[in-house]
């Protein structure tokens, strides 16, 4: 067997993986369609009418005129009723009517990459275009129960990590509802929820939590796809749950429903919305789509039979920040919040994706540039595979100075291929030739890659982070493109045409990789090989920057090791002259 075919082989197999994977599998594998539950129904003002004693408590968004549905941000948040949200991670307030979290912004991270760039806004009142907000919730038989429309009294002027601040309102018959809310310094929210009786008779309620989303991401890079989920997600009956916003809508009204919880919310690519029952405590949970648009996550407990003079407390917690790789391992193993770091879309190689981050991330936190980062993981795989490319290289010199002997096999058994292949094999072995040794770099390099673009695509860590020069975001495209004048006209070209300088050095470096190899005899193969760097140039064109200054570096390192390689195989060298 040829050892350039299997070569090249390999190198159109990574290009499918790549390029070819969402394809075939959302033509061939569809997403299996779920099961549809009845959904429970409430009221405007939150008073469940008519629930079953199993549903979840889902109170509305309060009641908007059509007119004015959709309100601007500022005089939503500007309408008062609001204990403002103050920790070292986001900033925002709760809306007094509906005891809602509905404004929340996130400190550190910006919209772009411009220095004036406003903060990242998560959640946004209801009313407002993009509505995203998460609430403690209660449903009941027979009595009455905040909702969204009502109006809470506040204790405290301030929701900081040092001061908590709880909320109260009494119903006509005697059940006074409190809510104390309390953060931590990063993105946690914790609602302790309490009912006391204070009527002349039992009443039977249940508590809960949701999150209530208008819209979907409209940004491209944002969607769902097979290599990042966008959408609910969870931690659900024993396993992580992906769920679309389009199976939701095809439910109509109805809702998917699970067992148990250990969280549940929504994701964007580096963004998490997501409640949490407390912990060991039983509740049932669901996703679903609410129409126009909007679609819901919500738990509840069992009902809870509460005596004249008691008082029950349940508790709640509200995610709503940044998918930090160490915070939401940090939450999984401080507070035992089951699999929460699965929020970020790892998929099946979780275990290798990993630790490629955490490799990445501490070179990053040494060298303090990402660009450097990656170019030192590089050196340090090319380094682990040394003795691999070692071996390769061995093995193309032995072939190469047995070529002569494969041509004369050839010729002789031009009329009989299997016999061909049977005196090819064997003088492989008289020789203690591999020749599949070519291949091996190559296929360990293509799950490092994929590990990579995987880690780059999906981490905040990475996000917005620069290298030199006009390279100031590595987890997005090289914005200097050859048709916008290397970013001078204020256009993005079309994907298949959008070559950066980054992808024209990637060609370059992958052109001086081959014309150091010894060259293919076979005519077909050597035009392979010359038109090969520039096909993967506009193919990694709109790949991230980072991938491509790993390609870049990768490639490099290679031209480096054939040449020192050389002047231990001469004969090899001597091939490629000739």
């Amino acid at each position: 067997m040829d050892d350039k075919r299997n070569w090249i082989t390999a190198i159109f197999l990574s290009a499918a993986i790549l390029l070819g994977w969402n394809f075939i599998s959302e033509k061939f594998f569809p997403t299996p369609a779920k099961p549809d539950v009845t959904t429970t129904v409430a009221s405007g003002n939150g008073t469940a009418t008519g629930a079953q004693p199993d549903a979840l408590p889902a109170p509305g968004a309060p009641a908007v005129p059509a007119a004015q549905r959709i309100r601007p941000l500022a005089a939503a948040l500007a309408d008062g009723n609001r204990i403002p949200i103050e920790t070292p991670d986001i900033r925002g307030s709760i809306n007094l009517v509906g005891a809602q979290v509905d404004d929340v912004t996130l400190n550190k991270y910006r919209q772009t990459i411009k220095k004036d760039s406003p903060p990242v806004r998560l959640f946004a009142p209801a009313g407002t275009k993009g509505a995203y907000f998460a609430s403690p919730v209660w449903s009941s038989q027979g009595v009455a129960v905040p909702g969204a429309a009502t109006v809470w009294t506040a204790s405290g002027t301030k929701l900081t990590p040092t001061t908590p601040v709880t909320l109260s309102w009494s119903n006509p018959t005697g059940q006074t509802f409190r809510i104390e809310y309390s953060v931590d310094a990063n993105y946690m929210i914790t609602a302790k929820q309490t009912v006391a009786n204070t009527g002349t008779a039992p009443v039977v309620i249940r508590s809960g939590a949701m999150i209530d989303r208008s819209g979907t991401p409209t940004d491209p890079h944002e969607q769902d796809s097979v290599t990042i989920h966008v959408g609910p997600t969870g931690y659900l009956d024993g396993k992580t749950n992906f769920t679309n916003y389009g199976e939701l809508d095809e439910m109509a009204n109805r809702t998917e429903s699970f067992a148990s919880a250990g969280w549940l919310g929504f994701t964007d690519k580096y963004w998490l919305a997501a409640i949490v029952p407390a912990k060991g405590q039983k509740v049932s949970a669901a996703f679903n789509a609410m129409g126009g648009d909007r679609y819901r996550a919500a738990f509840a407990g069992a009902l809870t039979e509460i005596a004249p003079g008691q008082q029950v407390t349940t508790s709640s917690r509200i995610f709503a920040g940044a998918k930090e790789v160490y915070t939401l391992q940090r939450y999984e193993n401080d507070q035992g919040i089951t699999r929460l770091s699965n929020a970020i879309d790892w998929g099946w190689f979780e275990f290798f994706e990993v630790p490629i981050f955490k490799l990445l991330d501490w070179l990053f936190r040494m060298v303090g540039n990402f660009g450097v980062a990656i170019m030192a993981l590089t050196l340090i795989i090319r380094l682990l595979m040394f003795p691999i490319a070692q071996r390769q290289f061995h093995s193309m010199a032995q072939m190469r100075l047995v070529q002569p002997k494969m041509k004369a096999l050839q010729e002789r058994y031009k009329d009989d291929k299997p016999k061909m292949q049977q005196e090819l094999m064997k003088l492989y072995k008289d020789e203690k030739i591999n020749p599949l040794a070519g291949c091996l770099p190559i296929l360990i390099q293509i799950p490092i890659f994929y590990a990579l673009y995987k880690v780059l695509m999906l981490t905040i860590e990475m996000r917005h982070q620069p290298f030199i020069l006009w390279i100031k975001d590595l987890s997005a495209q090289d914005p200097a493109m050859i048709l916008n004048l290397f970013g001078y006209l204020n256009f993005t070209p079309p994907s298949l045409l959008s070559i950066g300088v980054l992808a024209v050095i990637l060609g370059i470096t992958m052109w001086l990789q081959f014309r150091l190899n010894p060259q293919a005899t076979d005519p077909v193969q050597q035009q392979v090989f010359k038109i090969m760097p520039w096909m993967f140039m506009f193919i990694m064109a709109p790949f991230a920057a980072g991938l491509l200054l790993y390609w870049i570096t990768n490639n490099i390192l290679s031209i480096a090791q054939q040449q020192w390689m050389y002047r231990k195989f001469p004969a090899l060298k001597t091939a490629i002259v000739k």
